[in-house]
């Protein structure tokens, strides 16, 4: 199981700051941005939030680092097709629609086609229909030579 302060140091990595870096700008002292990352003091969900918040933390990731402390979740994910997520999914469409005569398209987090403008259809036209059931996979469609066009 991953701990609070084992993702907080991923995180931190991976924005190459040093503890002392994070600590000045959560206005917490390097020791203490210390003692979490080892483990050896417990953050209040605040605290949680504040570092994530000075890393640039994804909101779904900030839930992970709140659930690895002991605290329940504080972002509720909702896929695009929500009813409540109508006018996100409208002006989502319209950007999409803005595009054409050129292909856009949408993807989730793991490359899946979530929307398409028209346009895609044509570069979709050769690939394998085999490739091309639910869900569509950018990754898979780069990388698979049955979605290539026959001769190229």
């Amino acid at each position: 199981m991953d701990t609070v302060g084992g993702l907080l140091r991923e995180w931190r990595h991976s924005r190459r700051l040093s503890q002392l870096d994070l600590a000045l700008a959560a206005g917490v002292s390097q020791r203490y941005v210390s003692l979490i990352e080892t483990g050896r003091s417990r953050p209040s969900a605040d605290m949680v939030l504040r570092l994530a918040d000075e890393l640039d933390v994804p909101l779904r990731h900030r839930n992970r680092l709140l659930v690895a402390a002991g605290f329940a979740p504080r972002y509720r994910e909702r896929p695009l097709d929500e009813p409540d997520m109508s006018t996100a999914r409208d002006g989502v469409r319209r950007v999409l629609c803005a595009h054409e005569p050129y292909p856009a398209l949408v993807v989730d987090r793991r490359w899946n086609i979530v929307m398409a403008n028209a346009p895609v259809r044509h570069f979709l036209a050769d690939v394998d229909p085999d490739l091309l059931s639910e869900p569509v996979n950018m990754v898979r469609l780069g990388f698979d030579p049955r979605a290539s066009p026959p001769g190229s």
